[in-house]
């Protein structure tokens, strides 16, 4: 019977090294779709990034007094706080990249535009900030694109 124990512990001991051990085979199949994962996440870490920042200036850890949360303009604050609530909201979705993560990262990227060229009152009309979003945007929809290419219909 010892015997009989000894051989399953060690046949037990072995499969469970080799499972540890053994490298899962690196297939091509999905590389445009790894590499869209992989952005999705670097863009959910950005959007953790600037859903803080905006939190930090509702909250008033950024600024000084006179740039406090309270003293700016309406259009300001709704913007502010629409930012810091919708890119926590997309941070999350990213990270997990869901399709609604993609949707809602979206509407921030146009939102963030949309604001800077047509509101230029509000954050200051940067043309910097529009190209850096569409360029971003721009790469999105290439991943995108190129992984539904190497998928099958």
């Amino acid at each position: 019977m010892s015997d009989t124990s000894s051989r399953d512990q060690s046949r037990d001991n072995a499969m469970s090294v080799a499972a540890i051990s053994h490298e899962r085979p690196q297939s091509d199949d999905n590389v445009w779709t790894r590499r869209l994962v992989l952005f999705l996440r670097v863009m959910a870490v950005l959007a953790v990034a600037k859903g803080l920042y905006h939190w930090a200036q509702v909250t008033g850890f950024v600024g000084g007094e006179d740039d406090a949360f309270e003293y700016q303009p309406m259009a300001w604050q709704t913007a502010t706080v629409y930012f810091a609530v919708i890119e926590l909201v997309a941070a999350v979705g990213l990270w997990l990249a869901t399709p609604w993560g993609a949707v809602v990262w979206l509407t921030t990227v146009v939102s963030m535009a949309v604001i800077e060229l047509m509101f230029p009152a509000i954050y200051g009309g940067s043309l910097l900030v529009v190209a850096i979003e569409a360029l971003l945007l721009t790469a999105y929809l290439a991943l995108a694109w190129m992984a539904a290419r190497e998928r099958p219909p």
